[in-house]
């Protein structure tokens, strides 16, 4: 057995005894968990919070409020649990005062437009989007768009940018993969769960930026992949470092995830616009954490219900394009659960 097969069989053997040691009470007396944060990862934790009531005994309870207010929930201590698409920066790791941060959920952002009669899976790329999003391509027929659509009839219809205007990982994921890009996008505007946006119109919350999509034609908007197909939108298949046009399908996320399955010290990953190798990568993909308290005193329901969605809990991400998270990945969510310990 190799060693790294090793630590995942050790990794889980341990944990499934820590859970099993502290689940004899689950069953006779319901706790509540209370969570925030994340719009992106919202619709997988509805499955959630359905399944586990009945399956630990443990009721949770969760604020979409976007990942900023995941953060600073949890850093305040007024939730539980909070959850961000974006990981924590070393300063938002000080302030939270002893927090793991734990990957739970993998997906994709969607590019997503609003254009009457145009077919859906229209072909972007990185520099191309960076250009409407800073404002110097603002029709649907600008030779740019066109290049990369040939035969393809588009409408001089004027391009209507819509953003997040709350703190989102969506908005870093997206932005990341701008900057990646785009080097007068990360020289001008970066990356962040906030930006100072050239234009365009905010939305507050992944079904705030879909509203307004959904009213305006000619607008184009970012969000969950689940997102878009609720709102039955049409999407962009996004040229990769390959040179191939992917859709944020479980393929194309699943490509991209096999670019980036080690951790940094933060348990931070990145699987943003992977090498060409990767041939199948969609490259707005991402990780998306939960981050919780090292010292709290429901620990044992939060080691409980953690471990759950890592493992069981992963079988309901596919119906909503959440990929299963790869195992290498799922040793560092036990080692990080293993941490999280009555408070004292």
């Amino acid at each position: 057995m190799t060693a790294k097969k090793t630590f995942i069989v050790a990794a889980l053997a341990a944990l499934a005894g820590l859970v099993a040691a502290t689940s004899g009470s689950a069953r006779t007396s319901d706790t509540n968990l209370t969570g925030a944060g994340s719009t992106f990862v919202a619709p997988l934790v509805g499955q959630w919070q359905q399944a586990i009531g009945s399956a630990l005994g443990v009721n949770v309870s969760y604020n979409a409020i976007g990942s900023g207010g995941g953060i600073s929930a949890i850093t305040n201590r007024t939730v539980d649990f909070g959850a961000s698409d974006a990981p924590l920066s070393p300063d938002q790791f000080s302030a939270c005062k002893g927090c793991a941060q734990i990957p739970w959920a993998l997906a994709a952002t969607s590019v997503f437009y609003n254009v009457p009669g145009v077919k859906n899976l229209l072909h972007m790329n990185g520099k191309v989007l960076a250009d409407i999003y800073m404002g110097r391509i603002t029709h649907w027929n600008d030779p740019a768009i066109q290049k990369l659509n040939k035969g393809v009839s588009l409408p001089s219809m004027q391009i209507t940018t819509v953003h997040r205007s709350d703190g989102s990982g969506t908005t870093y994921n997206f932005t990341d993969y701008l900057s990646s890009a785009s080097a007068e996008w990360k020289s001008k505007y970066g990356v962040g769960t906030s930006v100072a946006w050239p234009n365009g119109t905010g939305g507050r919350g992944s079904s705030g930026v879909s509203a307004v999509v959904s009213e305006t034609a000619g607008a184009i908007g970012y969000a969950d992949v689940a997102y878009a197909l609720k709102n039955h939108f049409k999407y962009f298949a996004i040229q990769n470092r390959s040179g191939k046009y992917a859709t944020p399908g479980l393929r194309g996320i699943l490509a991209a995830a096999s670019s980036d399955q080690k951790p940094d010290g933060n348990n931070a990953l990145s699987i943003v616009n992977p090498p060409k190798k990767f041939a199948n990568a969609y490259p707005i993909s991402t990780f998306t954490y939960v981050i919780v308290p090292t010292k709290s005193n429901k620990a044992a329901d939060l080691r409980k219900f953690i471990y759950w969605v890592v493992t069981q809990g992963q079988k309901y991400g596919p119906p909503l394009f959440f990929v299963p998270l790869p195992t290498g990945v799922k040793a560092f969510a036990y080692r990080e659960i293993k941490k999280i310990q009555a408070a004292t």
